[in-house]
């Protein structure tokens, strides 16, 4: 295993991190804990942490899962949480590695947090950015080494287990151990067929934060895993030589709205289109919408459910023609449609186009065509979401973001105050406020 990965691993400290770097994490944080909130009201949510209040009883070790409060082991509290974040697809993403890395790391480190007893805010801000910096490469990694086309879960894995061997203070054979489970063990679970019939499985966050967490700890019991090829191969050493120099917490993109980002480009150019002309749905026939291959697959037109509903490109094109919004609530369909979105979603036409496919994954265009009941055609130009990181999120955004995920479920005074722990994470005030107020369950105050 490469010496400065461990080096980097076990030794970066918030003081070896730059303070804009540690904003971002900062920012990302508050991003996760908002869609984390608006998870915990989904069904998937509901179902996965009785699942593992049920079957991960807590030993000696413990941890509280998020915005529940009931205690299960750390393997379990990581799971639950993963799958909790990942339940409302709003949260933060790379382009390379077409998925996401906080929704994993972010609840593995928390468990680990708890049942090690870490209250040193500094050491658990420095172990996000960390965290994010081993995901991302590793995710990088397995996309270029890997012929399939796999969820997060897979190399999310590899980042909980560093964080593991990093908390638990692991040493090099123990930490090559861990990393060597994880990226074995860890869920090389087809995406497309997730995007093609969606359901609660989704992009296996929650099962890599599971398997890295188990990873660490069987490290440290003397468990052996094969070496973890993402970290170790020759093939992509180049990944791994800049850590400490390039931060690639800052190549995040952030999402406006709670659905698969593929689908995000046409949302905008109709929401633009409807802003600039002063348009209602009423005053569209058609929709037209081209874009890019993995888009297209997105088919879903008339979801029964709210995972159907986060994988479609047409269903939340017509919410934002309708609505002029793409929102949680907008989401949370349970097979409730209202008539004017079907319209336009049953008649929408979504093709795909070979320049937009061959910009992806590093760029995601669409470009949307109105088609007016008064015969004029209204064409937006190519699009490409708003939130990359060539055009970042303002933390006012990330802000409004948060406030509109946790204040209809927490009320304004707790998410103040979840807030304004979080912007105070690193100053040395400790762990115990941050994690009593996103452990508690939900509820307005």
């Amino acid at each position: 295993m490469p010496r400065h990965f461990i080096d980097f691993l076990h030794s970066t400290d918030i003081a070896g991190i730059p303070d804009d770097v540690l904003e971002t994490g900062r920012k990302w944080l508050l991003d996760l804990i908002g869609v984390a909130v608006a998870g915990s009201q989904t069904r998937l949510s509901r179902i996965i942490k009785d699942h593992s209040y049920e079957h991960f009883a807590p030993g000696h070790r413990k941890a509280r899962m998020l915005f529940d409060g009931r205690a299960t082991s750390p393997v379990g509290a990581a799971l639950a949480g993963g799958m909790t974040i990942d339940a409302m697809d709003g949260h933060d993403g790379h382009k390379l590695t077409k998925g996401h890395v906080g929704c994993g790391v972010l609840p593995a480190l928390h468990a680990f947090a708890q049942a090690e007893a870490m209250d040193d805010d500094r050491a658990f801000l420095a172990s996000l950015v960390v965290g994010y910096e081993i995901g991302t490469r590793t995710g990088i990694a397995l996309h270029r080494t890997a012929s399939d086309y796999h969820t997060s879960g897979a190399w999310v894995a590899v980042a909980a287990a560093a964080l593991g061997a990093r908390t638990l203070g692991l040493g090099v054979a123990q930490t090559r151990e861990a990393l060597g489970i994880a990226e074995y063990h860890g869920p090389r679970s087809q995406m497309m067929r997730a995007i093609d019939h969606p359901t609660m499985v989704k992009d296996g966050s929650g099962w890599g934060a599971m398997a890295g967490v188990s990873a660490a700890y069987l490290a440290q019991d003397g468990f052996t895993g094969a070496p973890a090829l993402t970290v170790e191969g020759a093939d992509v050493a180049d990944l791994w030589g800049d850590l400490g120099r390039l931060w690639r917490i800052e190549e995040q993109y952030f999402k406006h709205f709670p659905v698969c980002r593929w689908a995000q480009p046409a949302i905008q150019g109709i929401l633009d289109l409807r802003i600039s002309h002063g348009l209602t749905s009423e005053d569209v026939e058609r929709i037209e919408i081209v874009t890019f291959h993995e888009a297209v697959r997105l088919a879903t037109r008339a979801p029964r459910t709210t995972e159907e509903a986060q994988y479609s490109t047409c269903y939340p094109s017509a919410v934002a023609m309708v609505h002029g919004r793409v929102g949680p609530g907008d989401i949370m369909i349970e097979g409730r449609t209202a008539p004017e979105v079907r319209r336009l979603s049953d008649g929408m036409i979504v093709r795909e186009s070979d320049t937009f496919n061959a910009a992806f994954p590093a760029r995601r265009f669409a470009e949307v065509t109105l088609i007016l009941r008064s015969g004029q055609r209204l064409v937006s130009g190519r699009m490409e979401a708003k939130g990359d990181p060539e055009d970042p999120a303002s933390i006012a955004d990330v802000r409004a973001k948060f406030q509109a995920n946790a204040e209809p479920v927490l009320g304004p005074k707790r998410a103040m105050a979840i807030e304004r722990a979080i912007d105070g994470l690193g100053r040395g005030d400790g762990l115990a406020t941050f994690q009593d107020l996103i452990c508690a369950p939900c509820g307005r105050s």
